[in-house]
């Protein structure tokens, strides 16, 4: 049941079903706004890899009265070990469970992308209107409406067009001069599919790290699955267009970057065309002085993505789509106002997710030689001996989303 309290019922489209357009869904709907949101896939993209929630995500979450469900579909990792060739520990850091401080390597609340779809799904299907196999192409826009138009030619009047269509927007693209480019890259590309488990695969994830500034993952999120990810630095025109190449060409390009890696890179390699899905991606985040253009705003990934690496992509779409709804259904009859305030209380949030990725810093856990990896298992050791992370993690006063509160919202909870 919907909580009508908006001073005026808007017609909002959502481009993008992913884990920010349906919370923006969620909140919209439960303040009378007529939702639509397009996919342009032809269903519920409910697959991905492991992804988790962190701070203000889990705070935001909680506020849609959806924590407990997605306490019921968490994964099962208990820390992060870094392994040597042999797959032996050399150190372990574990979760943080104290429900205090800073989540480590691991949160308390991990989750795989597509439970978290769903969950969303669950809750907004039955007030916002769905259609998949469809996208936005381009729109039009005027003082009083805007006008989407759609893949497959037909076209709809809306009083706001959300962009919530990823790292990637097309929505984006639209309303940036052309040649901008929103990117801050990191050098850093990552591909990631899922193999059969197997015994020796634990509830701990594993991280080895081979020369050249290359790393695998293995974590394992069921009984019958495991997830398998390689990253590397590489700053390389080669590198940057792999990704949009087809998935046998990326298949062939990573198998051909990890052939001498070692470990269990062969297990890995084999595994990737059986695999049910693939994905292959660069590492960057998403940097633009302004989220919108007269009726037209983005979100999530598409306006802030921060990278994998900040450890909090889905909490900052999490978060931005609870405060741009809510500043929607605060200002339902001065949606300038209601944009413009989305921007300045939500930056200071995304300034500091984003600022926690350090370039530096990253490179220092890729090492390039034998040597230097070496160094970093014996201080990480040594580090874990003194239960160094454990202490850190309880006794930080904030987590990676710093000391930025969601604003109350009158309407923000659910219905």
């Amino acid at each position: 049941m919907t909580n009508k309290v908006a001073k005026r019922s808007l017609r909002i489209l959502v481009a993008g079903g992913g884990v920010a357009g349906q919370a923006l869904a969620f909140w919209l709907t439960r303040s009378g706004h007529q939702v639509t949101v397009v996919e342009r896939f032809p269903a519920l993209r409910a697959s991905g890899a492991q992804v988790d929630l962190r701070g203000q995500g889990i705070e935001a979450v909680e506020r849609m009265g959806l924590l407990e469900t997605v306490r019921s579909r968490l994964v099962d990792e208990a820390g992060v070990a870094f392994v040597d060739s042999r797959g032996k520990p050399k150190a372990t850091i574990m979760a943080n469970t104290s429900g205090k401080g800073r989540q480590t390597l691991t949160s308390e609340y991990e989750i795989m992308r597509g439970d978290l779809v769903r969950i969303l799904h669950e809750g907004t299907e039955n007030d916002a209107g769905y259609v998949f196999g469809k996208s936005v192409d381009g729109f039009d826009q005027d003082a009083d409406r805007v006008t989407a138009h759609f893949s497959d030619g037909t076209s709809g009047e809306y009083d706001l067009l959300i962009g919530a269509d990823g790292q990637g927007s097309r929505i984006r693209r639209a309303l940036l001069p052309e040649g901008f480019d929103p990117y801050w890259r990191l050098g850093i590309h990552m591909a990631y599919w899922f193999v059969p488990r197997i015994a020796s695969d634990t509830n701990i994830r594993d991280t080895y790290m081979a020369p050249g500034g290359r790393q695998i993952m293995r974590r394992s999120h069921n009984a019958a699955e495991t997830q398998v990810y390689f990253v590397m630095r590489e700053e390389s025109a080669e590198a940057s267009a792999i990704h949009r190449a087809p998935v046998e060409q990326q298949q062939k390009f990573w198998a051909e970057r990890f052939r001498d890696a070692g470990w269990q890179t062969d297990r890995f390699v084999e595994g990737m065309k059986d695999s049910p899905f693939f994905y292959s991606q660069e590492i960057a985040q998403v940097r633009i002085d302004s989220w919108s253009k007269g009726r037209v705003v983005l979100a999530g990934d598409a306006a802030h993505c921060a990278s994998p690496y900040s450890g909090m992509g889905i909490s900052g779409g999490l978060v931005g789509a609870y405060v741009l709804a809510g500043e929607i259904n605060r200002h339902a009859d001065d949606l300038p106002t209601a944009l413009a305030n989305y921007d300045s209380v939500l930056r200071p949030f995304v300034d500091e997710i984003q600022g926690e990725v350090n370039p530096r810093i990253l490179r220092v856990g890729m090492p390039m030689n034998k040597h230097a990896i070496s160094a970093f298992q014996n201080a990480t050791a040594l580090a874990c001996f003194l239960h160094i992370p454990d202490v850190v993690a309880r006794f930080s006063k904030e987590d990676r989303g710093g000391d930025w509160r969601l604003p109350a919202y009158a309407d923000a909870h659910a219905a």
